[in-house]
């Protein structure tokens, strides 16, 4: 007997005057909430063993919810178990909160009959738990497919992700493109092997990040590289034409100033940029695990947080407020929020951390930065120190 037990016989004893419920839902809602009860598969075929032993399909408030099988009726009907595995399992339904022992004066299970042939008294196991929690099984049978199905989700985009990230180096590789795609493929290679070690939703998911960012990455490499190529292809058409016009006449035709060609300055290779990405706070938190003590409560739970901290910090670090406020409006308050807490991870590194904010900055506008790679080695850096100290 424990204090959980005698707590759930209060609560069965006050069930809902004319409650009732179908038995084999209950049952139902128990098996998909196996995990979150503790129970195993055994357990079960002997909650249905008991369940059989009730005569109505419907558990009643008011009724009789008492079944008192033999230990050989039980294992019949439990497919056979044996007697000892029996009573184990029956111990664990007791444990979970689905059963509750009637125990009679001498320890055996039967049920003392009036004239009519009713039961008066019952001994032995009591159903009314299942009848008193069917509402709280049918919940957590939800949240288990909610997880489910939030796991096949995960599951299938990691799938996709891994997919895209091989066909993405292969192609790199077999066309020879500049960079080195060996150090890229080792990082593919040591996030799949963390990838088969993830039990978890919250372990895949944060696979997930950490492939979706490399695939990122890998991306943005293949982007510059066929960015520099056209450059480098239009410059060189850019001369031969120059080569190829008459000097006299292109002096003639080229204005003296812009205000008498009276043309705004010419924006056209002027490169256009995107807001930058905002990534997942649980991968901005495992690259930059020093800014959680600066948090509400020593700890970050949500991107409100994260920016509650990084003003702390930014004032800690010596940032200005004006620094802080036009990384703010450029790269948004939550990538702002990233840049300190990067900054902060590698603070003993940085002289200026205002004036290096305010360069981040100013190639955030220019659309020449990308916190990715900035992430992507803080996560690898703080990796391999967790490898040293492991090994240690």
């Amino acid at each position: 007997m424990t204090l959980a037990l005698v707590k759930g016989q209060f609560e069965t004893a006050n069930i809902r005057s004319g409650k009732s419920a179908d038995k084999w839902k209950i049952y139902r809602d128990a098996c998909d909430a196996r995990t979150l009860l503790g129970v195993r598969d055994r357990a079960l075929a002997v909650l249905n063993a008991l369940l059989s032993f009730h005569p109505e399909v419907e558990l009643k408030e008011g009724d009789n919810l008492v079944v008192f099988p033999s230990n050989a009726q039980l294992s019949a009907r439990a497919n056979g178990i044996a007697g000892t595995t029996l009573r184990e399992n029956l111990a664990l339904l007791v444990q979970a909160g689905l059963i509750h022992r009637q125990d009679s004066p001498n320890g055996k299970r039967y049920a003392r009959k009036s004239r009519d042939g009713a039961i008066e008294t019952a001994y032995g196991f009591n159903l009314a738990p299942l009848l008193a929690r069917a509402e709280e099984l049918a919940q957590m049978a939800q949240e288990v497919a909610e997880e489910r199905r939030r796991l096949k989700i995960v599951r299938e985009r990691i799938t996709i992700t891994r997919r895209n990230i091989r066909k993405l180096i292969s192609a790199a590789m077999e066309e020879g493109a500049g960079g080195d795609w060996a150090f890229v493929e080792d990082q593919y290679l040591a996030a799949v092997a963390r990838l088969r070690a993830a039990k978890t939703l919250s372990d895949l998911a944060d696979c997930l990040d950490e492939l979706s960012l490399l695939q990122e990455e890998i991306s943005n490499m293949l982007e510059d590289l066929l960015l520099s190529q056209k450059t480098d292809a239009n410059d060189a058409e850019w001369r031969q034409h120059k080569q190829n016009s008459n000097p006299e006449s292109s002096n003639e035709l080229e204005p003296r100033s812009e205000d008498e060609q009276g043309a705004k300055p010419a924006i056209q290779n002027e490169r256009r940029h995107e807001p930058l990405k905002a990534f997942p706070l649980g991968m901005v938190l495992r690259a930059c695990p020093d800014i959680a003590m600066y948090g509400p409560d020593g700890a970050i739970s949500h991107w409100r947080d994260l920016m509650t901290a990084a003003v702390v910090v930014r004032s800690m670090l010596g940032v200005s407020p004006s620094a802080y406020q036009e990384a703010c409006e450029v790269m948004g308050p939550e990538n702002a929020a990233v840049a300190i807490a990067c900054i902060l991870e590698r603070a003993g590194h940085i002289s200026s951390p205002g004036g290096y904010l305010r360069d981040l900055t100013r190639k955030a506008a220019r659309g020449e930065f990308s916190l990715g790679p900035m992430l992507m080695a803080l996560l690898r850096a703080n990796g391999n120190r967790d490898s040293v100290g492991n090994a240690g």
